[in-house]
């Protein structure tokens, strides 16, 4: 199999409503930079990066010439090799890893491609279907109520609530939620808000309603994330503080967490996100698959590995439902909250440009 072209194309996509986090300020659109490989066979496979400052510390125009310069190179590479073809890659993509995961994706996608099997049976095969939370973003209390009461009615069974703004506040919000929809899994992510103190307090507060914190604590004081742990009713994870294979290692090592939450959109691809999947089986941490505001074709990236992985304890694969214009046709399917994946080949999406 013989890499014939690659193109990039970056499509500017915005977002229904804005994302307010602790951590950021408000987002209303980013950038999709998706990759398309040709090969002499007649295959065609695709990749996508997301790029924004605030997301993944790069900006726009880095990972789009990045993904060029890949692209550039990208003939004289052997895509079922993928090990080696990503190892080309890296020394381009050094400072830009999202460039390196629309090409990891891309790559993986011709794989399933060249195997006849969708990638999460290539993968591993583990499940066909996974339960999702969705995300309700940080808001007074009575719109977050309604926010999640409208989810509820979209057939969402777990809720991922956004804080870390205001500690008491974010209890009294997640307390209405539960008591609105008691029936319903309940998740908090601080992104990195809280104290230790404010931490330990807010999963006091919560037991029995919460399912698990996630970054409670600063992403840069695993010492602070390692307390709360130690001393919390609830399971917490590392998100932010994980940003590949070194610093999962760090987490499991420390005892920092109960679980680890990876993004493939964010790690540099699917290679990357198993290598800190596989850390944290290791560790006997918990993992959990995330996402970004991101295409559907980046969350059929991430389903192929929540599918694949029997570590994967949580799932939060919902990044694609706000964004609007995305030009990829899905082939995975959610209903009531579930994802299911489809036996297409590869990562099993069409995108339309």
């Amino acid at each position: 199999m013989q890499i014939t072209k690659a193109e990039v194309t970056p499509v500017e996509l915005s977002l229904r409503q804005p994302i307010r986090a602790a951590y950021h300020p408000e987002i209303e659109r980013v950038t999709a930079v998706f990759v398309r490989i040709e090969t002499r066979q007649g295959e065609s496979a695709w990749g996508c990066a997301i790029a924004h400052p605030d997301l993944t510390g790069e900006e726009p125009e880095d990972v789009i010439e990045a993904c060029q310069s890949c692209a550039d190179m990208a003939a004289d590479l052997h895509p079922t090799n993928l090990e080696y073809s990503l190892a080309e890659l890296a020394p381009l993509t050094e400072d830009t890893p999202s460039a390196l995961c629309a090409f990891d994706l891309a790559f993986h996608d011709l794989l399933g491609l060249a195997a006849g099997m969708p990638l999460h049976r290539l993968l591993g095969g583990y499940r066909h279907r996974v339960q999702t939370s969705v995300t309700i973003g940080i808001a007074p209390l009575d719109e977050t109520v309604e926010m999640a009461l409208a989810r509820a009615a979209q057939g969402f069974r777990m809720l991922k609530i956004k804080g870390g703004l205001d500690a008491e506040e974010d209890v009294r919000r997640v307390q209405a939620v539960h008591r609105a929809l008691s029936d319903l899994v309940l998740r908090l992510d601080a992104d990195g808000g809280y104290t230790v103190r404010q931490a330990v307090d807010v999963a006091r507060a919560l037991e029995g309603s919460l399912e698990m914190l996630e970054q409670p604590t600063p992403v840069d004081d695993l010492e602070a994330l390692r307390q709360v742990t130690r001393q919390s009713p609830v399971p917490i994870l590392a998100a932010q503080s994980v940003t590949g294979p070194a610093s999962a290692l760090e987490v499991a090592s420390r005892k920092a967490a109960d679980g680890i939450s990876v993004k493939v959109a964010a790690c540099g691809g699917l290679n990357c996100a198993r290598q800190v999947d596989a850390i944290a089986r290791a560790g006997k941490l918990a993992t959990m698959i995330g996402c970004l505001p991101e295409p559907a074709l980046l969350i059929a990236a991430g389903l192929s590995l929540a599918l694949s992985a029997p570590n994967v304890r949580y799932c939060d694969l919902d990044g694609h439902l706000d964004l609007i214009g995305d030009p990829t046709v899905p082939g995975f399917t959610l209903e009531e909250g579930w994802l299911t994946a489809t036996d297409v080949p590869g990562l099993g999406c069409t995108v339309e440009l």
